[in-house]
């Protein structure tokens, strides 16, 4: 992982070239000589400049060159700061401005953060596979004087670190499937140690020790083993611990119920509920955060060789229920079944929150503007909800009725893995809802509108979204009891 834009921390200014703001008044918030300030303000008036949030002028002044940026009436709010911020870093990216001195000195800590923030988000670039030096872009460095030291370092500190998560999760579900597959993705989540994050692995033999027929029959067609990574933070004090579990299908063919050729190419992101899981534990181990953690992912392959599952086939779970898997491409809440059911036995967690790139079926409900949330707990729904408003990482709650279950019904085991034509998303909800044992509170996210995106929007380019990762940090750090 690297940044295309920096922050630094400077006593006094050092750089020739400065930023300021200014409100829809054209008026400055930051100290500044009052003939400069009237000079620049009669420029910008002279150009028709709009002092609208996230627009921004050049101007080429004898006392040294000036990049402004309107904040219209005020930045109120941290998402108003990312705005903000993702403008700055795309202004930055244009000569003179790579190098840029900044004094906040009238900003609180949350809007530094949050332009900070929306600012590294935007520079992220996914360029490994470019042989072409040009296709980098130059690295920009702003340099915030006007403040304390200390208070630099705490708010750098923590974008960094939440930057490094998203990051890491973008870069997961950008890498091609030669790359990033389980055993692979296993070694990424290992260096994740140097943060001081527990992580240990299941091997297939663990797995089939433990009776997870459900998951291993996904990976048998593949020649590449399946895994499962778990990963602990241990901030808190002696509390059950929150666990996040992601669904890591690194690639997936549908299986002997093969996908067609057009798109397949995709669904090397079908790991994007993984990529979330390992990012935000990154940001959990980054940011130190103050409470028990545990991120879980369960790692395969689903390809279509001679050993492959087939359509009619009856696995037995870890929880002792069998499954007759009717259609081999409805994997994820296979390999989710019996995540859930072990770290529910290991960990006993206060509540758990899962993500997965699960169905198409949600894109039809919701589009690509939310994922979708069933839960069986009103409370952590509602948090899930409310933290995802703050961080523009939107869920939409569905619902999860006795109808829909009933869809779930088989001859010849204790369900089947596909519940029907209609309410596709739903009654993989449902499915996976039986794997949670004692009423345990749970949410699960489908982010299969969310993972990826073919346009950019404030603070995320387009491509490998990181969707969950602030999400899911944002969840731990306004937790409430449930």
């Amino acid at each position: 992982m690297s940044f295309q834009f920096t922050a630094t921390f400077a006593a006094t200014p050092s750089q020739s070239t400065h930023l300021f703001y200014v409100n829809s008044e054209l008026e400055f918030s930051q100290t500044i000589d009052k003939d400069f300030s009237d000079s620049l303000a009669n420029t910008m008036k002279r150009a028709s400049f709009e002092a609208k949030n996230g627009n921004f002028i050049s101007l080429f002044p004898a006392q040294g060159d000036v990049l402004i940026g309107g904040v219209g009436s005020a930045l109120d709010t941290s998402s108003d700061a990312e705005i903000w911020g993702d403008s700055l870093y795309k202004a930055m990216k244009k000569k003179p401005f790579h190098n840029v001195c900044f004094s906040p000195d009238s900003l609180s800590d949350e809007m530094i953060e949050g332009i900070l923030l929306g600012a590294t988000l935007a520079s992220y670039e996914f360029n490994s596979y470019f042989t072409k030096k040009e296709k980098k872009s130059a690295v920009v460095t702003l340099e915030l004087s006007g403040m304390d030291e200390a208070r630099f370092n705490r708010i750098w500190n923590k974008v960094k670190a939440m930057a490094d998560g998203v990051h890491l999760a973008r870069d997961l579900v950008y890498e091609p499937a030669n790359i990033l597959y389980p055993e692979s993705f296993v070694d990424r989540c290992k260096t994740l140690q140097d943060l001081g994050l527990k992580v240990s692995v299941l091997s297939e033999k663990d797995m089939e020790s433990l009776g997870m027929g459900a998951l291993l029959g996904v990976g048998q067609g593949s020649v590449r083993e399946s895994a499962i990574v778990v990963m602990e933070w241990n901030g808190g004090s002696d509390e059950a611990p929150l666990a996040l579990v992601g669904k890591g299908v690194c690639f997936d063919t549908g299986g002997i119920s093969i996908k067609p050729a057009r798109g397949m190419e995709d669904m090397k992101w079908d790991m994007g509920g993984a990529a979330a899981v390992t990012g935000a534990m990154c940001a959990v181990a980054g940011r130190k955060a103050a409470r028990n953690v545990v991120g879980i992912i369960g790692l395969v392959e689903n390809m279509p060789d001679g050993n492959a599952q087939r359509p009619g086939d009856v696995v037995t779970s870890m929880s002792g229920q069998t499954i007759e898997v009717i259609n081999t491409d409805a994997e994820g809440r296979l390999v989710l079944a019996d995540v859930l059911t072990y770290v529910q036995q290991e960990f006993k967690p206060e509540a758990i929150i899962d993500l997965a790139t699960l169905t198409g079926a949600i894109l039809v409900a919701l589009g690509k503007e939310y994922a979708g949330l069933f839960s069986n707990n009103d409370h952590l729904s509602n948090q899930i909800s409310t933290a995802g408003q703050k961080v523009s990482e939107k869920s939409w709650r569905m619902p999860m009725e006795e109808a829909y279950n009933k869809q779930l019904k088989s001859h010849i085991a204790d369900m089947k893995n596909i519940g029907g034509m209609f309410g596709g998303s739903i009654t993989a909800a449902c499915f996976i809802h039986r794997f949670i044992e004692n009423n345990t509170p749970w949410a699960h996210l489908d982010i299969a509108g969310k993972a990826w995106s073919d346009k950019s929007v404030a603070s995320v380019p387009a491509g490998g979204t990181g969707f969950g990762v602030r999400l899911l940090n944002q969840v731990i750090d306004d937790w409430q009891s449930v």
